[in-house]
């Protein structure tokens, strides 16, 4: 149980101590710094230890975010310090050394510990009240204050994402948070929302599969529910602070998987009625794969850039001030919420057919839109890329044992060529497997001349203006490659065989980015070479497709997709659930 040091005498009255109990505290009382600092040496190390001033005066929220977040290894509030085991040491030393100064101790100790190097996260309060009176007006002051402001409400409030798409924010979160509520007071957690919500959409994919109407239908509205439990989820972890590794490893990438099985049931129920649309679906999982990886990119190039200006991003802000132009263009690139509202409404009322043509128009107009301002951005601002940056995008690239070096040579200057040359790579291969013809032995010296452009493109730091575009380009030179083949081998099976490997190469890819996000950096580089890189895969699907009859093709191509699948997966999991595993939780963009 973790453990609260109350400090200073007590308050007659003050509704302190049962607060903190019900935050789940054992609560300790300490005169002063030194039974402060005894009273540590009682707390097991591994064990969260907070330190509040018994004469605080807040809301119970104010105290929820500053003492029992998990993200953080140390957090504080005026008057309430807390810190997990990562901290500890640091905040034992401060102790000991007993800080002085004016003002409450546990912000003393907060000082300390942060100019002694430990990062102490102070969570925007808002109209919440966090404070230490001094004397009885004061808190006679701060009591009002604390009365004037619903903590329920705020609560709520803050549990929904800031910032939002326009469907998710008008027409789902006003009740979802309320189910948020529900939950945790029925003590359930996110993981368990994420699952609902997961269980949810492979049904909703399997009536899709049945291709009858009622099917259909039912489909359309349990995709909406899935999206109401997705929704929640988030809500919930926000809302009771129940942030974990886990449940960062489901949230990265059970709306992926959501989506995409939806696609395939509804490739499944088309079959069905005689209509073969598994290249749509393909191409679908395709489009927002890449479109995805250009978000990411983009915002891992620019995630620490200095003197990140721009004229374009200068004329954005000030779109942003007329508030209605903001949720226009919130909903013109069709983020989640608008996504999945109109697949559920085209699935119910038309053909998957339908539904997947609306969804490449829409999501192609999205993708040109943000990709088009974010090249315009990157190449009229100034900035100077940092190590960071290049390191990410290099992770990105996902170059495997055929690049030239694997990782670029940090000695060598960034090279103004190189997403030139990533656009080389992929006009080359994606080309040749348009015009040629299915087993053409010709395509395997184009997969060559990939391999050598590509990894040409990633041999030196990658730090220049537009060099976030060289994932996005080796995804989309991957990806539809295996389209093609798998198109043009005309045998049955071999789409859904080209589909099945493709979303297990884009987990593998939303692994990496995950990861990246979380501070723990790429898998680990073995996984990338077992798995071939981009270059490797590309290579070994053409010779696959020269080398086979095309009866086999379909075969070999699920054989790559199982492989995959089993070594990323179990790494991933294996990563995901481990100790050293970020507590990250998307709170940018809308997907």
């Amino acid at each position: 149980m973790p453990t609260v040091i109350l400090t200073g005498p007590p308050v007659p009255g003050s509704p302190l101590q049962d607060e903190l109990r019900s935050l789940g505290f054992d609560v300790r009382p300490a005169a002063g710094p030194e039974d402060t600092a005894t009273a540590l040496a009682g707390v097991p190390a591994q064990e969260r230890v907070a330190v509040v001033d018994s004469a605080f005066v807040g809301h119970p929220h104010a105290l929820r975010l500053a003492l029992t977040d998990p993200r953080f290894d140390a957090c504080a509030v005026t008057g309430a310090f807390a810190v997990q085991a990562g901290a500890r040491a640091a905040l034992d030393k401060a102790a000991a050394l007993a800080p002085a100064g004016t003002g409450p101790y546990a912000d003393r100790l907060a000082a300390a510990v942060e100019a002694a190097g430990t990062t102490v996260q102070r969570p925007e309060l808002g109209s919440l009240v966090a404070a230490v009176p001094d004397g009885e007006a004061e808190r006679t002051e701060a009591l009002a204050a604390v009365a004037a402001v619903d903590d329920e409400a705020v609560r709520l409030r803050s549990a929904v994402k800031s910032r939002d798409g326009f469907f998710t924010t008008f027409f789902i979160s006003p009740y979802s948070r309320y189910i948020a509520r529900w939950c945790a007071r029925r003590g359930l957690t996110p993981n368990q929302v994420t699952t609902a919500s997961l269980i949810t959409a492979l049904v909703a994919a399997g009536c899709a599969a049945t291709g009858e109407r009622w099917g259909y239908v039912t489909a359309g509205v349990l995709l909406l529910v899935s999206f109401v439990l997705d929704c929640t989820d988030g809500q919930l972890a926000r809302y009771s602070l129940q942030y974990s590794t886990m449940g960062a490893w489901l949230d990265a990438t059970f709306d992926r998987a959501k989506e995409y099985s939806f696609y395939a049931g509804l490739a499944l129920g088309a079959a069905r009625n005689g209509d073969d649309v598994w290249a749509l679906a393909l191409a679908s999982m395709i489009l927002m794969t890449c479109r995805h990886v250009v978000d990411f990119s983009f915002n891992e190039a620019n995630h620490d850039a200095t003197a990140n200006t721009s004229p374009t991003a200068a004329l954005s802000g000030r779109l942003d001030s007329v508030g209605w132009t903001v949720w226009v263009r919130r909903m013109i690139i069709l983020p989640i919420g608008e996504r999945w509202a109109m697949i559920a409404v085209l699935t119910a009322v038309t053909t998957p057919r339908t539904v997947f043509y609306a969804l490449l128009v829409g999501c192609a107009f999205g993708a040109l839109y943000t990709t088009a301002g974010r090249v315009l951005r990157s190449v009229t601002r100034k900035a100077k890329r940092t190590d960071r940056a290049a390191r990410a995008l290099a992770d990105l690239a996902d170059s495997g044992v055929l690049a030239w070096t694997g990782y670029p040579r940090p000695t060598r200057r960034p090279d103004r060529a190189a997403p030139w040359l990533a656009l080389a790579a992929a006009l080359l291969i994606t080309g040749n497997a348009l015009t040629g013809d299915f087993g053409d032995p010709w395509l395997i010296g184009t997969a060559a001349g990939y391999v050598f452009f590509a990894g040409a493109a990633v041999a030196a730091p990658l730090k220049g203006p537009l060099d976030w575009l060289i994932p996005p380009l080796f995804r989309f030179a991957e990806y539809v490659t295996v389209l093609v083949l798998a198109a043009k081998a005309d045998v049955p099976g071999a789409l859904p065989a080209a589909f099945g490997l493709v979303a297990a190469v884009a987990y593998h890819h939303y692994d990496t980015v995950y990861r990246i996000r979380g501070g723990s950096g790429a898998p680990p580089h073995w996984l990338v070479r077992t798995t071939g890189g981009h270059e490797g895969r590309v290579l070994l699907a053409v010779v696959l497709a020269t080398v086979l009859a095309r009866d086999a093709f379909p075969v070999a191509l699920t054989a790559m997709a199982v492989f995959v699948a089993i070594v990323v997966l179990v790494e991933s999991i294996r990563f995901w659930v481990s100790s050293g595993a970020p507590a990250v939780h998307d709170e940018g963009e809308p997907a």
